[in-house]
């Protein structure tokens, strides 16, 4: 009998732990008018606002304002979120998402696809890159399942999903593995990149788009030359002071508004082993201004220029790899064997470099995005893309600019609970110095 009682408390112990770091999540419809609040709140660790954030953007929501506390043992976020096209959460489906998300946010790669080969690729970009790439994955009879391709500053890094064109299986037999490697690493290579060319087979489970931030960290592309467009038009601003007296670091980034923004942040200062404390999201027609107040894992602020300086380059970069200064272009088409060698050899053919992709097939069709600039890295002349739309199938391939609008979030009546949690939050962070007003 006390063996059973033993078991039954050590049971009701486990449950409470599960309890205790599982987010507990609230949203409110009522309080604004143009955007959905959610809020939070759980036992502090690490890693919990990647994940908080990480979950929001892979539903596609886009965070318009946002409070963060985790001082102490315990962490709070409130977050005001709408739809990419600026309006709020009406579907019941999405709120529920977000609940669920949280329960099972351990399972941290978007879009998982069981047991595909995963190929991780980074080098030199140059135009018709990807052209080669898919061209030599196509004659190896390897489908891609799903892709995803950023460039910056000269450097290319992808995750690319494959299965066997024959069997529609994995890729297993490490001959050939192990041939599809070699034959990219030359593609890579090309006249330029003897060294810094990579392939490699990767077994992690890691979020995709972090871990293409990972892929380019260790590429160090931050710290290269820029290409042939030496900077965005739409450059962000990132600075840092110190708030000794209180022991933290102000990381304050400005930068053009975008979905997945607070993210790529967010994702690099985690990787870069900090941690942030306290933190307001703040988006406007003008911009986005984020505040973050940030320690080392030790418990340290940045000390030194030099660290400075490395950390407002490498953020300055993470913001860069996603921002889209080309032509945005949607191709959805019935897939067949080789559709993307053909497509990317289209590109190719009329001189057109893609920036960043999205590649993905669902029940048989290709639903691909790619930007696109010219070769120098301007904007792509209207006749080309003519051109290229007729070469391909004008109703498969569509233009769709890039941007989104942004909306401000003015709060109004209801959702009492949630309303006096996110005051309560704000003012602790004006009372803590962190914010210059909670009103």
């Amino acid at each position: 009998m006390m063996q059973m009682d033993r078991r039954t408390c050590l049971d009701e112990y486990e449950k409470l732990v599960v309890r205790m770091n599982t987010p507990r999540v609230m949203t409110d419809n009522a309080s604004c008018v143009n955007a959905t609040r959610v809020m939070i709140d759980s036992a502090r660790k690490d890693e919990i606002l990647l994940e908080a954030v990480q979950v929001l953007t892979d539903l596609n929501l886009s965070i318009k304002k946002g409070y963060v506390s985790s001082d102490g043992r315990w962490n709070m976020d409130v977050f005001h979120v709408t739809d990419l096209d600026g309006k709020k959460l009406t579907d019941n489906t999405i709120i529920n998402s977000i609940e669920q998300s949280f329960e099972t946010i351990h399972n941290t790669r978007s879009n998982p696809i069981d047991g595909m080969t995963a190929l991780e690729l980074t080098g030199t970009d140059r135009v018709g890159l990807l052209s080669e790439v898919f061209a030599v994955l196509s004659d190896l009879n390897c489908d891609v399942v799903e892709s995803k391709v950023w460039t910056h500053n000269g450097r290319i890094a992808s995750l690319i999903y494959l299965k066997d064109t024959d069997s529609g299986c994995p890729i297993e037999d490490s001959d050939k593995i192990d041939l599809v490697k070699a034959r990219l690493r030359n593609v890579l290579k090309g006249e330029n990149d003897i060294k810094s060319a990579k392939t490699s087979v990767s077994m992690a489970v890691t979020h995709t788009e972090r871990r293409l931030h990972q892929m380019m960290f260790a590429d160090r592309d931050y710290a290269r030359s820029p290409g042939l467009k030496t900077c965005l038009e739409n450059s962000p601003s990132v600075s840092i002071q110190n708030c000794l007296d209180k022991g933290y670091s102000v990381l304050n980034v400005q930068s053009k508004d975008r979905p997945k923004l607070l993210f790529d942040v967010v994702c690099t200062l985690t990787d870069m082993q900090y941690v942030v404390f306290h933190a307001t999201i703040n988006t406007t027609e003008d911009g986005a201004h984020l505040e973050f107040f940030i320690k080392h894992m030790d418990g340290t602020p940045i000390r030194s220029e030099a660290e400075k300086e490395r950390v407002i380059l490498c953020l300055s970069s993470a913001i860069e790899r996603r921002a889209s200064e080309g032509v945005r272009l949607e191709l959805r088409k019935a897939d067949k064997p080789g559709l993307l060698a053909e497509v990317m050899r289209t590109f190719r053919e009329n001189a057109l470099n893609v920036i960043r992709a999205e590649i993905s097939t669902k029940m048989g069709t290709a639903l691909n995005m790619f930007y696109v600039t010219d070769a120098i890295g301007n904007r792509v002349d209207s006749k080309v893309i003519d051109a290229v739309r007729q070469r391909i199938g004008m109703v498969d391939l569509r233009v769709k600019e890039a941007g989104h609008e942004d909306e401000e979030i003015r709060g109004t009546l209801g959702g009492a609970v949630l309303v006096s949690l996110a005051s309560l939050l704000r003012k602790n962070l004006y009372n803590l110095g962190f914010m210059k007003s909670y009103s």
